[in-house]
């Protein structure tokens, strides 16, 4: 869902889901301990974070 939806709430992403508020709170942030994910500052609602992929660069051959 994070792959299409770029940055979300997660309370957006609970009810997109329609998993418990708790289970996305522990599968967030075991992805932010993997550095799969980035989270961001929502200024609409500074309760809430944004979070989104974490976009690795791919490594240049040859420098």
């Amino acid at each position: 869902m994070l792959e299409s939806s770029g940055f979300i709430t997660q309370k957006d992403i609970a009810k997109q889901t329609y998993l418990p508020a708790r289970t996305v709170r522990y599968a967030l942030n075991r992805l932010k301990e993997e550095k799969v994910l980035q989270e961001r500052f929502y200024f609409q609602d500074a309760r809430q974070s944004l979070y989104g992929l974490n976009i690795i660069e791919p490594e240049v051959v040859g420098k």
